[in-house]
């Protein structure tokens, strides 16, 4: 439940401390004294929509602090452990700041959260009713999900299992859409991607190829060169010039004389091995020019080669490797489109499984909802009865499509639609909520569903804003009693202008504005005792004036709502 609010700097409020407890709190108190900025303030830590225009004027930011106290099992401590939020000792305490900027800061435990996580939070604490709210059951969208709601963890299991299926299936129509979205599309493709198979295929690649033709260009281009220089080499040793006859003379005269003298033996062998070496060499040379031939003819085919490869590297990667691998990916590609026909088959045949499947899923749903929505029915005219609607007839519509042969006739809420129906005279057929309820009626069947819908809604406090409005005597007294019986189950807030209402309260709070020394507007809140209650249901009862009578009529009315609390 909400234990404390704290505001500061927010319209007309400068600072407002307020703590709560269990059971129904009424606020009270003149018009535009501030009993709705309050609600407007709570409904800031629910995620609601914020803007410069709430901070007060000649300050740099609004703000709005809350102290929640949520039980072990509460639904928002899953949200709380997705965002990493420890709700210390069960306490949950939500911030939000307003700057007059329009800049939002939310936190929740101290945390820095999004606005749309604080909303997630919020909701899941907050249920905010009021006057505007009863246009939420005029939308015909939302009476699906307040019917599910009503039929609780079974409806809930067999929703998610439909659900689980209609996501599975929805990507299962999405890709055979995108495999056969456009027949053109797929032949252009396969055009492509033939002619790229064969473009690389022809060009027989090889790992390495492109590296030793660069060095056979290079040699080809040089090869005027190196022939001259290898001849002229050979010339020197073994020419004209005759160096290795010069060097076998050497090697000679030193034989002769090598044994006369141990460092002349070695001179020997140093020139001995010098000749033989060159002389091998003289010949290898002789035998790599002989064999050189300069080929212009083979350049060009380098070249040609070169500029293919070039151009191939242009369009399928930066090297063979890379174009080889790109290769393989575009042939598998194209074997699978040119099986178009039989992979489009077994995807068509799986989907067709699935969605019979969730045909069936679907019915079901579809019964468990036929089944919550005549115990609603029941539950609902009920309360209408007690709130003075004797003749009035609430019912579910549920209707499904003729037929469920293609997904579009499916939704990922099932195979229904919801309509809640009403006729409010006798003779009258139904119709829907939108074409028949006034707002007094709007706001007496927005209060028999929230009195059904006590046990399953879960949130922490339910605040009421002026949703009595258009009712008086015993349809007030009514209402006053279904207010106070939802208080039971949670902790309920109520702003009210009926004195019914504010007699069956468990905590009466009235709100006034004072003009301050500096001519400057605050709210403030009071907590009312036995005696200022009286006074305070007085004079809503007859306005400004107190009369002996008047006391006495809200001194009756507080004895009987004290009596039914009894019961």
């Amino acid at each position: 439940m909400l234990l404390e609010l704290h505001i500061e700097n927010f319209a007309i409020i400068e600072k407002l401390v307020v703590s709560f407890e269990e059971g129904l709190t009424v606020f009270t108190g003149e018009t535009g004294a501030g009993k709705s900025i309050i609600i407007d303030a709570i409904g800031l830590l629910a995620g609601g929509r914020g803007s410069s225009e709430y901070v007060r004027h000649g300050t740099k930011k609004a703000e709005i602090e809350a102290l929640f106290e949520i039980d072990a099992d509460h639904v928002v401590l899953s949200t709380l452990e997705q965002l990493g939020i420890d709700p210390n000792d069960h306490m949950l305490i939500l911030n939000r700041q307003i700057s007059n900027q329009g800049k939002s800061i939310c936190r929740v435990n101290g945390k820095l959260v999004t606005l749309s996580n604080l909303k997630d939070i919020g909701h899941k604490l907050i249920d905010i009713h009021g006057q505007h709210e009863h246009q939420s059951l005029l939308n015909q969208d939302r009476h699906m999900a307040l019917l599910d709601q009503f039929g609780g963890s079974k409806l809930a299991k067999v929703k998610s299992d439909y659900q689980l299926l209609y996501r599975h299936v929805s990507e299962l129509y999405k890709e055979m859409m995108k495999f056969n979205q456009d027949e053109q599309k797929l032949a252009q493709r396969l055009d492509l991607l033939t002619y790229q198979i064969n473009e690389i295929n022809d060009a027989k690649l090889q790992i390495g190829e492109e590296e030793a033709l660069i060095e056979e260009k290079r040699k080809l281009m040089n090869y005027e060169k190196v022939f001259q220089a290898l001849q002229s080499s050979y010339e020197s040793l073994n020419g004209e010039q005759k160096a290795l006859d010069w060097l076998r003379q050497t090697m000679n005269h030193l034989e002769t004389i090598q044994s006369l003298d141990q460092d002349l033996h070695r001179f020997y062998e140093a020139v001995s091995n010098s000749y033989y070496l060159l002389e091998e060499n003289a010949s290898s040379l002789r035998d790599y020019f002989d064999q050189m031939e300069y080929q212009p003819e083979r350049l060009n085919q380098i070249e040609a080669r070169l500029n293919e490869i070039h151009l191939l590297k242009r369009k399928y990667g930066q090297n063979i490797h890379e174009i080889l691998a790109y290769y393989t990916r575009i042939k598998q590609e194209w074997e699978d489109l040119s099986n178009h026909d039989h992979k489009m088959e077994e995807l068509t045949k799986d989907f067709n499984d699935h969605l019979l499947q969730l045909s069936d899923k679907g019915n079901i749903l579809t019964k468990y909802r036929k089944r919550t929505a005549n115990q609603l029915n029941k539950a609902i005219n009920r309360e209408l009865k007690d709130l003075y609607m004797e003749n009035a007839t609430f019912e579910v519509l549920i209707e499904q499509p003729l037929r469920l042969e293609n997904f579009s006739d499916f939704q990922k809420d099932g195979i229904d639609k919801v309509t809640f129906l009403i006729t409010t005279n006798p003779g009258e057929p139904l119709k829907p909520l939108a074409k028949v309820a006034s707002g007094g009626e709007l706001s007496r069947v927005m209060l028999a569903i929230k009195s059904n819908f006590k046990e399953v809604m879960g949130v922490t406090s339910i605040i009421f804003d002026e949703v009595d409005t258009g009712v008086s005597g015993r349809v007030a007294q009514a209402m006053a009693e279904k207010i106070y019986q939802l208080s039971k189950a949670s902790q309920v807030f109520c702003i009210t202008h009926l004195p019914q209402v504010a007699a069956m309260a468990d905590h009466h709070l009235y709100i006034s504005k004072d003009v301050s020394h500096n001519k400057r507007t605050k709210t403030q809140v009071h907590s009312l005792d036995q005696e200022q209650k009286v006074r305070e249901i007085g004079r809503m009862i007859s306005g400004v004036e107190m009369t002996d009578l008047t006391k006495q009529h809200a001194e009756e009315l507080l004895s009987l709502a004290s009596q039914m609390k009894n019961l």
